[in-house]
Parts: C-alpha cells; structure tokens; sequence
C-alpha cells in the first residue's frame, strides 16, 4: 500500500528501508497498525501522484511509512512538485537522520517543499537512542538527528520533536527539555502494541 488515510490525513508510504531498527517499532509485526504497508517494490513518484487525484481533499499529507523517507529524497521532491500546486499541507515524518544519509545538508530543498517536520528523538542520550534505535550509525546518529532538528528550526515553520512512550517518564521530561531547549514543539506518541 503506496498510500493510506488516517482520519482526515493522507500518508504516503515510499520504502521499507530504515537506517534504524528501532525495538518498538510497528514494522517487526507483520499486522503492522491495521493495514498492510510491507512493499514488494519501492514505487515510482508516478505511482504515488496517480493515487492522490485530489490533494485537497485531506488536511494534510504526510510522508511517513514502515521506512525513512528520505532515504528516497529524489521520489518525494518530485512528488512535493506535485503536491505543492495545491494548498494542502505537507509533512515529513523523519528519524532525522537525512544529512547523515546523504553526506549533505539536505534541510534548504526540503524546506522549499514542506511545511511541517516531525523528528523522531526517542532518547535522552547517544547511550540510549544506540539501546532503542538501534542505527546503523551508532557514532554519529543521535547528533546527527540533534544537528538536523537545529537546522530544521531554521527553515521549516513547524518542527516537533517526538518521543514514544516506552522510555520512563523522567526520560520523557528530558526529552521535553531537549525539545524546549531546541525551541521545537515536542510529543509523546503512544506505543502500538
């Protein structure tokens, strides 16, 4: 499934492929959240344009799947073109690891498509986003996704920070220091079970 609505939002679902494995992550069960979002092929942008007729018809649309996006920066620029010709809300649900992916700041071209960004934080620490996330990068993944965040504060008008409930209350309020000390929103998503 290329793309999938959530209450009056669209989510367009572009690879499997994640630079994290994170231990509570929905992808390790194949039911997933309901619907089937395991690919047998990445799909082309065309793939994805010819399932959103109407970009108007949704409050927003959200580039978050079983994998990281941007990992298939090329594919969601030009669906973005596409999308940005209308007035809908664009979002990109990220692990932040984006720069760290391509070797590049890639924040001003995102910047120039989307409207919104949620960072996925997970952690208080390097120690414990290494234990959760399990990144491929283990050295430079928390900093990057720290670095990325401030870069993102820079461009993009929303950036929230996000944090799923499976770490300690205490480790969440961190996390909401982190966030206001960033200047980013911040949120708590709850665990799928």
């Amino acid at each position: 499934m290329y793309t999938y609505q959530l209450q009056d939002s669209l989510y367009i679902n572009l690879t499997n492929r994640c630079t994290n494995s994170c231990v509570f992550c929905i992808r390790k069960k194949p039911e997933g959240m309901g619907v089937d979002l395991w690919l047998n092929r990445e799909p082309s942008s065309e793939d994805i344009i010819n399932e959103i007729p109407n970009p108007d018809l949704y409050k927003e649309i959200v580039f978050c799947g079983y994998g990281e996006p941007t990992i298939r920066l090329s594919q969601m620029l030009q669906i973005c073109k596409y999308l940005k010709e209308f007035k809908t809300k664009i979002r990109l649900n990220t692990n932040g690891q984006g720069n760290l992916i391509w070797g590049e700041d890639i924040v001003p071209v995102l910047a120039e498509h989307i409207n919104a960004i949620s960072i996925s934080l997970n952690a208080k620490d390097m120690k414990q986003y290494n234990q959760l996330c399990l990144p491929e990068n283990k050295e430079q993944s928390y900093d990057a996704v720290i670095d990325f965040t401030i870069e993102c504060q820079k461009y993009i008008p929303e950036v929230c920070l996000t944090v799923v409930d499976t770490i300690s209350a205490y480790d969440i309020e961190v996390c909401r220091d982190i966030a206001k000390k960033l200047g980013t929103n911040f949120k708590v998503r709850h665990h799928i079970k």
